[in-house]
């Protein structure tokens, strides 16, 4: 059997519409699947929506959490619930083209672990965006070992790939990247992004940012690197200064390197705050693994 599982957080519109169309799909193909809608603690009436859909169709079950804990929590929540020999991850916008989850289920019905739906655009974004995307996703491919550059959420996962996640003890877990780094025999399959079918993205540009920050420090030591690296450009400064600081003391020019030592101080503080800031976000990631807290709490089920 296949799982369908559908992360949705405030899109009580697209409920309807993503159900139909894919059991419509799966139904044409006749492959035995259930829907399983994970609301992340949505305020809309999404999850009046799922009951709606569940009591429609016996094969379309849902999962509600007690409030807003992630899109990453509700995609592990779905694939811990899910009960298929394979799994698919895709939006509730259907900015993931449907029709592709057969193709996905006729590679794992080929011998594919997990199929990786990858993007031939990245839809409509601003130029400083793609920018950003590029440079999250070149230091996330980086630590993953793997280009995941036009990855995506939109993949499926055979069930020892969906085990191997579910039981990783960390909290703070970055699915994109980590089900690529588990391995298993793999394959790609591309897509077009799609318009959304109805309302607005839910992320914002802080939203993003907290995303990308959350995600590079649980996935990836590069930021703790970089501040070794700082240390030592910082350094070099320090010797190349210290030499033109002696020669103009012995020459009795010493007053004109005033400015340079006012920049240098400046520079050196800088470095040194943003250092102990990047330190100091490793440290609270340590304390939140250790208080050993859920995911997410599931507060109702249908």
């Amino acid at each position: 059997m296949l799982s369908v599982v559908i992360p949705a957080y405030n899109e009580k519109n697209n409920i309807k519409k993503a159900s139909e169309t894919i059991c419509c799909i799966l139904d044409r193909e006749a492959i035995p699947f259930e829907l399983l809608f994970v609301d992340d603690g949505s305020s809309d009436g999404t999850w009046n929506e799922i009951i709606d859909q569940h009591e429609i169709r016996n094969n379309i079950r849902g999962i509600s959490f007690s409030r807003n804990f992630g899109k990453e929590s509700a995609i592990y929540a779905g694939l811990a619930e899910s009960k298929g020999d394979c799994v698919v991850v895709i939006d509730c916008d259907l900015q993931h083209p449907p029709e592709k989850i057969v193709d996905m289920y006729n590679l794992w019905k080929a011998g594919f672990e997990i199929v990786e739906g990858v993007k031939n655009n990245r839809g409509k974004e601003s130029g400083l965006h793609s920018f950003a995307a590029k440079c999250f996703y070149d230091l996330i491919s980086d630590a993953a070992g793997s280009d995941l550059r036009h990855a995506s959420d939109y993949k499926l996962l055979d069930r020892k790939a969906v085990n191997a996640l579910i039981n990783m003890p960390e909290k703070n877990s970055f699915f994109r990247a980590l089900s690529s780094w588990i391995g298993f025999k793999s394959t790609q399959i591309e897509y077009d992004v799609r318009e959304r079918e109805d309302g607005e993205t839910k992320w914002t540009t802080r939203s993003l940012t907290r995303y990308a920050i959350n995600n590079i420090t649980s996935f990836t030591s590069a930021p703790i690197h970089a501040v070794t690296l700082l240390g030592g450009i910082l350094f070099i400064l320090s010797f190349i200064l210290s030499i033109i600081a002696i020669y103009q003391k012995i020459a009795g020019t010493a007053l004109k390197g005033f400015t340079t030592v006012i920049i240098f101080q400046c520079i050196t503080s800088s470095i040194i705050m943003i250092s102990l800031g990047i330190i100091g976000f490793y440290i609270s990631k340590i304390y939140e693994e250790i208080k050993g807290r859920p995911r997410y709490i599931v507060s109702k089920r249908t």
